[in-house]
């Protein structure tokens, strides 16, 4: 999830400044690399940019000196190509007369860019940023104008992007949606620093590299194309070109509220990012040939394991049980440290590996990955982060193409792994992955419908510092990620356990209106039901958590209604309120669910 900023003023004049501080205010975002591009009225295009921070480089290139009319920077987070400074954003076009950047993921950035390689065009490096720069200049070198090759170029990149590209000799920039934000702005800069001022417009993936220039916005819808002159915008429909008529609003939120998405905290924020993120890697992955070389692989292997560690293990059991029921293939999830002493003297090159990190550095997955490399063992990575040292030491690795996330405790990183394993199964097992395509809406659909039930029961339930969270089968790992998400934010103790192992035992823990979360697919109801009644005959409070069913109903204390899908996307439903309710439990404790305490986003240490 990238940052992209562009700018178009009425006269030639310093842009460095301008263009260093949209920067910064994207960095929130997260980003690997940074570049910035102006062009100039003498037809000449400033391209610097390289891996590190804004400052940094900036200051290592001298950002500040740059001037024109019209400028462009990025934020990269690498999904195709490492980060390094010849996959860095903007790009040029083969001929250096063009420049562009986008936000987003181009899933068919492979095959593309074999086609402009066998057209002629000058391809540098791997990245879907250039990508799309080299498809809008196919279309101007066969005699296009502008507009119509950036409308042919829309329908060749798949996926979810937002793009602006601009070109010399010419006083406008231009952009493009499909998927990810875009935003535009009006106004006039101070005279401060720039004699008489002047007029501008700005185009962003986000308001906050926007706001502190204006607050006179455009908001830019799915397929449509913007172009930026120095005092006005013009928004045409890419299907038939024709112009669409819509007037500027003013933003009146906060830097701080704009940058969280209106949300008062990032973990919620990026609790409903997640059907987009979902729809995202679903694209990607539909558009990886990395995914047939690990499946060969997979189906081949005397022994598969999935490794890894937290909120990755439990995706890890998820994924083995997708395996199991979907596609017959038996797996072994792992705690990453309990790899070394248990599987690893034993494993050689006949076996396969998948480890599993969000940030590609948790120093326990690292270190079982290293002793299994030394064993032979065919090794594959799934993490977040492009360049990390997980994807740099793996035969293969698949991206979760979440973007950066903020918040301390994963939510969209864990669900699109669950996406990534399920989409795994479904190949191997040769099931048509179309099915899949309703996960986004799904999610959705479900985040809306149970918030306000979960903060209600979150707010009767507070009081209580000790609680179980329950499941079977794929649910079990779900029972276990609830379990987490409230311990880490609540730091009220709840225990995720096996359902049926809970009359082991535990059962003694409860006591009248002892809250014990059941999370209960629809194929292991009768089973549910009778730790239901176990739970609620002794006084205490059972919430199940499952799609509509008169027996869960009639049994449990609360219910918890997902929406009806089928036995596999059940238990990525199922997580989603018990991310909202470790959330406002948090929240109504007085602590701030984003940075808990104790606790680190990526642990690089043993």
């Amino acid at each position: 999830m990238c940052g992209i900023f562009g700018i178009v003023t009425n006269k030639q004049q310093p842009l460095g400044s301008i263009l260093t501080d949209a920067a910064r205010r994207l960095t929130y975002r997260g980003y690997d690399s940074v570049g910035a591009a102006t062009i100039s009225d003498d037809g000449t295009i400033d391209l610097r940019k390289d891996v590190g921070r804004v400052d940094d480089v900036a200051a290592k290139y001298n950002f500040a000196e740059m001037s024109g009319r019209r400028g462009i920077t990025q934020l990269r987070w690498a999904t195709f190509g490492e980060p390094s400074q010849i996959n860095a954003q903007p790009h040029l076009d083969s001929d250096g007369d063009m420049v562009g950047a986008h936000n987003g993921n181009v899933v068919n950035n492979v095959e593309l860019r074999q086609q402009f390689i066998a057209e002629g065009m000058t391809v540098r490096s791997q990245n879907d940023g250039e990508t799309c720069v080299h498809a809008v200049e196919r279309y101007v070198n066969k005699g296009y104008d502008i507009i119509d090759a950036i409308r042919l170029a829309y329908g060749d990149l798949a996926g979810d992007y937002a793009f602006v590209i601009g070109r010399v000799n010419d006083d406008r920039l231009y952009a493009f949606k499909k998927g990810s934000g875009l935003v535009v702005g009006i106004g006039e800069l101070p005279a401060a620093g720039n004699p008489g001022g002047s007029t501008f417009t700005c185009v962003s993936s986000d308001l906050p590299s926007i706001l502190p220039l204006t607050r006179k916005i455009v908001r830019i819808q799915d397929g449509e194309i913007v172009t930026l002159w120095p005092d006005h915008v013009e928004v045409r429909s890419v299907k038939d070109g024709k112009c669409i008529n819509r007037e500027p609003e003013i933003v009146t939120e906060t830097m701080d509220a704009v940058q969280k998405g209106g949300y008062p905290h990032f973990m919620l924020k990026e609790i409903h990012e997640q059907p987009q993120v979902a729809r995202e890697v679903l694209h990607l992955l539909e558009g990886s040939r990395d995914v047939e070389t690990m499946l060969n692989k997979m189906k081949s292997a005397r022994h598969l394991y999935f490794i890894g560690c937290g909120t990755s293990y439990h995706a890890c059991l998820a994924g083995a049980v997708f395996f199991a029921q979907l596609a017959g293939r038996a797996v072994i999830p792992v705690l990453a440290p309990q790899f070394v002493p248990q599987y690893a003297p034993a494993v050689s090159h006949e076996d396969v590996g998948l480890f599993v990190s969000q940030s590609g550095e948790t120093k326990d997955v690292l270190n079982a990955l290293q002793i299994a490399e030394q064993r032979g063992m065919t090794c594959f990575g799934l993490a977040n982060v492009i360049g990390s040292t997980l994807t740099k030491s793996t035969a293969c690795w698949l991206p979760l193409c979440c973007g950066y996330e903020i918040s301390v405790p994963a939510t969209k990183t864990f669900t699109n792994q669950i996406v990534t394993f399920l989409y795994l199964a479904y190949r191997m097992a040769g099931r048509d992955t179309r099915e899949l395509e309703k996960i986004p809406e799904l999610m959705g659909q479900t985040l809306e419908e149970t918030a306000p039930q979960i903060a209600a029961i979150a707010g009767e339930i507070n009081r209580w510092n000790d609680l179980y969270c329950l499941g079977y089968g794929a649910n079990y790992a779900i029972a276990l990620e609830g379990a987490l998400k409230l311990k880490e934010i609540t730091y009220a103790h709840c225990e995720g356990m096996l359902s049926t192992e809970f009359k082991h035992g535990p059962l003694s823990a409860v006591s009248k209106g002892y809250p014990v979360i059941f999370v209960a697919p629809p194929e292991d109801v009768p089973l549910i039901v009778s730790g239901i009644n176990e739970v609620t005959c002794r006084g205490g409070r059972a919430i199940a958590i499952g799609e509509a069913d008169s027996s869960l109903s009639a049994n449990a204390s609360d219910m918890i209604v997902i929406p009806k899908s089928n036995p596999a996307i059940n238990p990525l439903l199922a997580v989603l309120p018990l991310q909202l309710l470790s959330y406002h439990m948090s929240v109504a404790r007085g602590y701030d669910p984003d940075f808990p305490r104790n606790l680190s986003k990526t642990l690089t240490v043993d």
